[in-house]
């Protein structure tokens, strides 16, 4: 998107992210990612955003997971990345669409080994009979692997959330919030204050 409204917005969050990692937050990645399964029950958890561009907002995952059953049902999302440390929050809602291949694939190359065994192990979100079994098919990818670079799975990628709309908060003084949401509007982005 080159908006000059959305890009001055992103730049922004950029700020705001570097400003996590500079002050040593712990995961400063980290966002509360809401999705709808598809009977309409909402489900959050968290992920790590490792990409803010002007495209969106990406993060990686099993595709086969319950976010990823989700995300095919109703391929509609929400972020929420908060900072505490500073008292600065960043919401994010949009339609999230599949991070092609090869990103998947050079993103998937840079991730530790154990990660990589780890993808290929874990039947994400399904139940597992015990700690054991997780173990057993960890030691058998690690034989089956050595010495080998691991491939990504076929069903493990990434996603990104292409933002309509975007909100900057930051914490004030008696709850007194300074609120600014950036939204795609049918000229262009617009950006307006909220109410705290």
């Amino acid at each position: 998107m080159s908006d000059p409204v959305f890009l001055e917005a992103l730049a922004e969050i950029l700020a705001w992210r570097a400003d996590a990692v500079a002050r040593g937050v712990p995961e400063p990645f980290a966002a509360a990612l809401a999705t709808v399964t598809p009977e309409g029950r909402p489900a959050v958890r968290v992920v790590l955003v490792k990409e803010v561009d002007p495209r969106g907002f990406a993060f990686f995952t099993n595709r086969l997971s319950a976010k990823g059953r989700h995300l095919s049902a109703n391929p509609r999302a929400a972020l929420d990345m908060f900072w505490p440390a500073s008292g600065r929050q960043v919401r994010v809602e949009g339609e999230v669409q599949p991070v092609p291949d090869a990103e998947s694939d050079a993103y998937f190359a840079a991730r530790p080994r154990l990660s990589q065994i780890g993808a290929w192990a874990s039947l994400q979100s399904e139940p597992l009979a015990s700690r054991d079994e997780l173990e057993s098919r960890l030691a058998e990818l690690e034989t089956r692997y050595a010495g080998r670079e691991i491939p990504r799975p076929p069903h493990w990628g990434g996603y990104r959330l292409i933002p309509e709309r975007l909100e900057l908060w930051q914490a004030g003084q008696g709850r007194l919030h300074h609120r600014v949401e950036v939204r795609e509007g049918p000229r262009g982005w617009v950006r307006r204050l909220l109410n705290p």
